[in-house]
């Protein structure tokens, strides 16, 4: 790591938690916030690898909704257009975690750039990363809409080097999703995986994180340790 240049972040399950929508998810569709608040997730993501196959792109926003759209039908819940309205809003709202402020606020200290990388469509990030208050913490935002493919296509997480102006070896790519540290391993960035549920296997991809953490707040130590 003595060669790190940047680090960089998945947005979506790593810095913002998308299942703290469950609780509105509960309060429109009573006993129903959990599966609803899974399944449009597990929807969302689906459909942006299968986009992604298709050569069919559609930005993460309107496949975020069509998510929402098979979640609720799936579970054979009325969406109504202000229901609907009220639940795609709270995405542009949802709660960092807790290790996110203190992580990147200690990370910022040693003078590196921070940025993220995401599927997100601009706008919806630029909305979360103001509404968790960490604008001020954050370089770069990096969207795959810029070349209209999503990770873990090779060319997503490219396009952060083209962005940062840096090899990508000289990145270090931050993920609590299995699946975008095989991605970004196998792009040629530097990893490491936040594994938030202790217990949890890395997927078998064939590019396993290079460090494993528990929390965002470990981060400072290993940046520490390579540039010692």
């Amino acid at each position: 790591m003595r060669d790190l240049r940047a680090i960089a972040f998945d947005a979506y399950g790593t810095l913002f938690d998308v299942l703290s929508v469950t609780a509105l998810c509960d309060e429109l569709f009573p006993g129903h916030g959990h599966a609803l608040a899974q399944l449009w997730r597990t929807k969302q993501l689906q459909y942006s690898l299968l986009g992604s196959m298709m050569h069919r792109y559609k930005d993460f926003w309107q496949i975020t909704g069509d998510g929402l759209g098979y979640a609720a039908n799936a579970l054979n819940l009325t969406l109504t257009a202000g229901a609907r309205q009220q639940l795609m809003d709270a995405y542009l709202h949802l709660s960092a975690f807790p290790d996110a402020r203190p992580g990147l606020d200690a990370l910022k200290k040693r003078g590196l750039p921070l940025a993220i990388l995401s599927n997100g469509e601009p706008h919806m990030l630029q909305a979360v990363v103001a509404s968790a208050g960490l604008s001020g913490l954050i370089d770069e935002i990096v969207s795959v809409d810029e070349v209209k493919v999503f990770k873990p296509d090779p060319r997503a997480y490219q396009l952060l080097g083209q962005k940062l102006r840096l090899a990508t070896d000289q990145i270090a790519f931050v993920s609590s999703n299995s699946w975008d540290i095989h991605g970004a391993g196998a792009a040629g960035l530097y990893t490491v995986w936040i594994q938030r549920h202790t217990g949890e296997p890395q997927d078998e991809l064939g590019f396993p994180a290079q460090r494993i953490v528990g929390s965002l707040t470990e981060l400072e130590a290993i940046i520490g340790q390579g540039s010692g």
